[in-house]
């Protein structure tokens, strides 16, 4: 990786010292850059700017997203970051993912970008976007700068981000006066731009960014039709990761549970943006530690490997995705036994999944499965099912809730009300996940010997539909045969 001619600050560039020379970085093997070769990097470039683009495939959608955003808070300015690129050691950075607020009504996913809402009397809002433009080429950005375009590749015109975008584009650079100087009420998505919550500091209340950041977040509880769809792209592309993963478990059985990981991280890389959120690929009894996420662990024939995987597009969609499966191809009769509770467990999860039922509906009709299983097993004494459910003892085993929203987040909308999330009602467009799991930890001195290190998961994305539900992974098999049959024939 080549080290640049860069300022040690590039971010702190403002229009004031715009056409200063840049810095050299410190400790580079050039002393400095001749007039003459400056002179030369200046001219002789092809005009490259792209003419006539059409608007990306959501800009519809972003439009109405804007809009009722713009209902909710009538005569306030919104401000909603992008986010910055954040540093992963030295001058190397991690790679950029832009805030699910901002991407959400954007579609956009440029670093230190940001969108306002400009007031328009009462009732209305006018749409910015906030960017930076081309690499400046007569004081040497371009080449100069670790963010250069030669350096980190071509970024969009202004013009150009307002044909794909569908909003007026303006200099990000010029924003932070601007805010400064603005008056009349504002409210801010926090956490992602430090120099545009600065240039706010005296004009926003955490209370009142606070309430824009959760009302964000309950907007995206009933997906839209282009969030669907990429939704199922995400979950196709999944299984597809999966299927990888089964054809190459001899290699990860030769080296390590990495292995798997860097199969499924291929899929994600290849059919997607990025894996949604960090892979679990826990083989024997790491699949009792809920996210392990070292994956670092052997792989061994006769163990279970839990694998929880998502695949998020390239809209930053992602799915969740876990299936147990036996390393060897076959479950022993333990495991068996153990994995076809959790599956009737998810199967009676599933079923209550519908407009109309409640957010916990599903998580109670899975624990109560798992509970009457534990109970027979003798895991529980003389105790009662009611009783056991009364007390929360099966969640010794069960451990995590049974389900989420899913999204752009893969535990999306996060920040929602109480009332509106886990007590709220199923609505058609909602999408979530359906996840029970049983878990005998390595060191449990409360059930046999030979349940220990045995942890089984099984998860599905399930769309709310008008009539009830669609299982969006339904592509990869989950009845204890199907695994079975299904990794015999991808492994030939």
């Amino acid at each position: 990786m080549p080290e640049e001619l860069i300022p040690e600050n590039p971010e702190q560039e403002t229009e004031e010292n715009e056409a200063e020379k840049v810095k050299q970085r410190k400790n580079g093997l050039y002393p400095g850059v001749s007039d003459e070769l400056a002179a030369n990097m200046k001219s002789g470039w092809a005009d490259t700017e792209l003419h006539d683009l059409q608007p990306i495939a959501q800009a519809e959608h972003t439009a109405a997203r804007r809009a009722a955003l713009s209902a909710r808070f009538p005569g306030e300015r919104l401000v909603i970051p992008a986010g910055n690129l954040k540093t992963r050691s030295n001058d190397t950075e991690y790679a950029f993912r832009a805030s699910t607020e901002y991407a959400y009504l954007t579609g956009d996913q440029t670093q230190d970008g940001v969108l306002v809402l400009e007031p328009t009397g009462e009732r209305g809002h006018e749409a910015t976007v906030y960017l930076l433009p081309r690499s400046n080429r007569e004081n040497g950005e371009f080449w100069l700068d670790g963010q250069g375009e030669l350096w980190v590749g071509r970024r969009n015109s202004l013009t150009e981000a307002e044909q794909l975008l569908g909003i007026p584009a303006k200099d990000v650079r010029e924003l932070p006066a601007a805010l400064t100087e603005a008056t009349g009420p504002v409210r801010a998505v926090r956490g992602h731009d430090a120099v545009i919550e600065a240039a706010l500091t005296d004009k926003v209340t955490a209370e009142r960014d606070e309430e824009l950041r959760v009302h964000l977040s309950e907007a995206r509880l009933v997906k839209d039709a282009f969030e669907i769809a990429e939704l199922q792209k995400a979950c196709d592309a999944t299984a597809r990761g999966f299927e990888d993963v089964v054809k190459s478990l001899d290699k990860a059985e030769a080296t390590s549970e990495r292995f798997i990981e860097g199969t499924f991280f291929l899929r994600a890389r290849i059919e997607g943006n990025d894996i949604g959120y960090g892979s679990i690929c826990a083989a024997g009894p790491h699949a009792t530690t809920l996210h392990w996420v070292r994956n670092d662990g052997a792989v061994r024939a006769g163990e279970l490997l839990l694998l929880d995987a998502g695949v998020e597009t390239n809209d930053l969609y992602t799915a969740d995705v876990t299936r147990t499966l036996p390393i060897n191809g076959t479950f022993s009769p333990l495991q068996r036994k153990i994995y076809d509770a959790v599956y009737e467990a998810q199967e009676a999860g599933i079923a209550a999944v519908k407009p109309g039922a409640d957010f916990r509906d599903f998580h109670d009709a899975s624990q109560r499965v798992l509970a009457e299983k534990l109970v027979a097993w003798g895991l529980l004494g003389d105790l009662s099912v009611e009783k056991v459910l009364e007390l929360g003892l099966q969640r010794r085993w069960t451990l995590h809730g049974t389900g989420h929203m899913l999204g752009m987040d893969v535990h999306d909308c996060a920040a929602a009300r109480t009332e509106a999330y886990v007590n709220g009602t199923l609505e058609p467009g909602v999408c979530l996940t359906v996840e029970p799991g049983l878990y005998f930890q390595a060191d449990d001195l409360t059930v046999p010997e030979e349940y220990r290190g045995i942890g089984v998961r099984i998860e599905d994305d399930i769309l709310v539909t008008e009539d009830g539900n669609r299982n969006l992974s339904a592509a990869l098999p989950r009845q204890a045969d199907e695994v079975e049959a299904w990794m015999a024939q991808l492994k030939g």
